[in-house]
């Protein structure tokens, strides 16, 4: 699979390599960007390098795709978006993402996970896109919610983090709402 280059207004989403591990390491390394993101933070570079390899060996095994997030106006890598548990047989994924503190509240998320939505049902012709959002990550659950997502349930005990179980809300949202929120 060739990687998809998207485009937003004011983004670019491209491949994350190697040469982004310090961007993504910062990143991950701080206690309020993981709080609510399913692993601990980081504490060495070397584990934004493997994860920047799994991000690939999911490309390559179709089980997934990740896009970093850099601004338009200067390059700057803020972020990543993608697809986890991607079953293209089955025409369903999970998307997950994170930001930079730094560029929270001014409509960057929003704008990276509309063109990930397009690009999926458009694209990949998949028909549902789900989420795994900690109850307590308030915030992210309002912008699924904005976003057209409905929220299902509550998956118990469904993350390890810091020693110990959590509870996640499980969202998603379906090509056929989605095509109606486009009209």
């Amino acid at each position: 699979m060739t990687f998809p280059i998207l485009e937003t207004k004011r983004l670019k989403l491209i491949e994350i390599t190697h040469q982004h591990v310090d961007y993504l390491y910062e990143i991950l390394s701080l206690e309020e960007v993981t709080r609510y993101y399913g692993t601990n933070r980081f504490t060495l570079p070397v584990e934004a390098s493997r994860l920047i390899d799994m991000f690939h060996k999911n490309l390559v095994d179709k089980r997934g795709i990740r896009w970093g997030i850099k601004l338009k106006e200067n390059q700057k890598f803020i972020g990543t978006v993608g697809l986890n548990a991607l079953h293209l047989k089955n025409k369903r994924a999970e998307i997950g993402y994170e930001l930079h503190p730094d560029y929270w509240r001014r409509g960057l998320a929003s704008e990276a996970i509309n063109e990930v939505i397009r690009f999926s049902f458009n694209q990949l012709d998949l028909c549902r896109i789900g989420a795994i959002v900690y109850p307590e990550n308030e915030a992210s659950i309002n912008l699924l919610i904005k976003m057209g997502f409905t929220k299902e349930g509550i998956l118990r005990g469904y993350i390890h983090q810091n020693e110990q179980f959590h509870d996640t809300s499980v969202l998603s949202i379906l090509k056929p709402e989605w095509l109606k929120s486009q009209v």
